[in-house]
C-alpha cells in the first residue's frame, strides 16, 4: 500500500519516460531545458541502464566509406544524407550538453581497413562521397592513408590500404552515461531503476503506467526502450541484435590510436588508454544474435580473437581481460522510428547500432513531435 504522501508526491508526472538509456535521458533533458517547471519521471527496468547505452564500445562515429556506400544502395541518397546528418547533429548535442572533458572525448579520427582479398570496389566512390558530404561539412571527410597500417602496428600483409574519416572520435561510455545521468538529475528529473513496466493504458486524462509494484500516471508518455520495445508494442517493425565486445588487459607501447572499422562496419576496434576494445561479428550469426538475451556467442568470440591476434596485434603478446554483450535494435532499411502512437504517447526507437551518435538527436525529435 502507498501512503497518502507517496501517492500524491511520487506517482503523478507531466512526462513519464520508459528507458534510461541515451535516448530516454536525453529526452528528459530536452523537456527540462525547455520547460523547467514540467515534472519528469524516467522508469528503467534494470538497476543500470539496459540495452546498449552502457555496453557500447564508445565510438563517436558517423559511418565508414563502405558502410555509407551500402546505405545509399539500401535507402537512397536523400535518406542516407538525412541519417548521416542526424548522427553528426546528435554527437554535437551530446558533446555540447555534457562537455568533452566529462565524456573523455578524443578526436583521433576514424579509420576503415580495406583487407586483402575482400571486395574493395567502394574505394572508387571515395571522391563521390566526399563531394556528396562536402556541402554539409565544408571539408572532404575521406582520405586514403596507405601508411596507416604500419603506423598503427597492424598486419600489413592483411591490410591493402586504410581510409580515414577526419571528423570521427571516441569517448568513455561509462563516463558519458554517468555524466548524462548526473546532468539529468541536476535538472530535477526523477529516475527510478529496477522498475519493469508491465502494461500501459491510456485514459482521457492521463496514461497509466503499471510496474510490478507501483502504478504511475503521466500526462504524456515517451517509450525509449529500443530493442526491448516489443515487450510493450508487440507489432512494432524492429529486430533485436546482440553485439559482442572484448577488451584486452593493458598492452605496453600500444600503437593503435583512434577508432577502426572493417567489413562494412561489422567489425570495429579502438584504443582505450593502453587496451584494445574490439567488437562486432554479428554478420557471422544473424539468427543467433537476433535476441534480447545477454550472453556470449563463442563462434563470434573466436573470430574476434583471431582478428585480434592476426590483424590488430600481430607481433604483440596480450591477454584478454573481459567480454560482454549489448542489445541493439534494427530496422530493415536503417530508418529511425520516431512517431506519435496516440494523443498522449510517442516513441523513439530503432537506432540501428548508432545510439551514441543518434540518441540525443532522436530525443530532440521526439520532444518536438509530441508538441506538434
Amino acid at each position: 500500500m502507498l501512503s497518502f504522501w507517496e501517492k500524491n508526491t511520487f506517482t503523478n508526472y507531466d512526462y513519464i519516460i520508459i528507458g534510461a538509456g541515451i535516448t530516454g535521458l536525453s529526452a528528459a533533458c530536452e523537456i527540462k531545458e525547455n520547460w523547467p517547471d514540467k515534472s519528469v519521471l524516467i522508469l528503467e527496468k534494470g538497476l543500470l541502464p539496459s540495452g546498449a547505452s552502457t555496453k557500447n564500445a564508445g565510438f563517436a562515429c558517423i559511418g565508414s566509406l563502405s558502410e555509407n556506400c551500402a546505405d545509399i544502395e539500401l535507402m537512397g541518397e536523400d535518406a542516407f544524407l538525412h541519417l548521416t546528418l542526424n548522427r553528426w547533429q546528435g554527437l554535437q548535442i551530446l558533446r555540447n550538453r555534457l562537455g568533452d572533458d566529462a565524456i573523455a572525448y578524443e578526436s583521433n579520427g576514424g579509420y576503415e581497413l580495406v583487407l586483402e582479398g575482400k571486395d574493395d570496389a567502394f574505394i572508387n566512390r571515395l571522391d563521390y562521397m566526399n563531394q556528396l558530404l562536402f556541402t554539409h561539412f565544408n571539408k572532404s571527410l575521406f582520405t586514403l592513408q596507405p601508411q596507416a597500417a604500419k603506423q598503427f602496428g597492424l598486419n600489413q600483409n592483411l591490410v591493402k590500404t586504410v581510409i580515414k574519416n577526419e571528423v570521427e572520435g571516441q569517448l568513455d561510455t561509462g563516463k558519458m552515461m554517468q555524466a548524462l545521468i548526473r546532468y539529468t538529475q541536476k535538472l530535477g528529473v526523477s529516475i527510478i531503476t529496477g522498475a519493469h513496466v508491465l502494461n500501459v493504458q491510456e485514459n482521457p486524462e492521463n496514461v497509466l503506467v503499471q510496474t510490478e509494484t507501483i502504478d504511475f500516471r503521466g500526462k504524456h508518455l515517451f517509450i525509449c526502450t529500443n530493442a526491448f520495445t516489443k515487450e510493450l508494442l508487440p507489432g512494432i517493425e524492429l529486430e533485436a541484435g546482440r553485439g559482442q565486445v572484448i577488451v584486452t588487459a593493458p598492452i605496453p607501447n600500444l600503437k593503435v590510436k583512434g577508432i577502426f572499422f572493417f567489413d562494412e562496419g561489422y567489425y570495429y576496434f579502438r584504443n582505450y588508454q593502453n587496451r584494445i576494445v574490439f567488437g562486432g561479428g554479428r554478420n557471422l550469426d544473424f539468427a543467433g544474435e537476433n535476441t534480447i538475451d545477454f550472453g556470449p556467442n563463442q563462434k563470434i568470440l573466436d573470430v574476434l580473437q583471431y582478428y585480434l591476434k592476426e590483424l590488430i596485434l600481430p607481433e604483440t603478446t596480450f591477454e584478454m581481460e573481459h567480454n560482454w554483450s549489448g542489445i541493439m535494435a534494427f530496422g530493415s532499411d536503417k530508418t529511425l522510428l520516431v512517431k506519435r502512437i496516440s494523443e498522449r504517447q510517442s516513441m523513439a526507437v530503432r537506432l540501428n547500432g548508432m545510439g551514441v551518435a543518434l540518441g540525443s538527436k532522436l530525443a530532440r525529435d521526439l520532444v518536438e513531435i509530441s508538441w506538434s
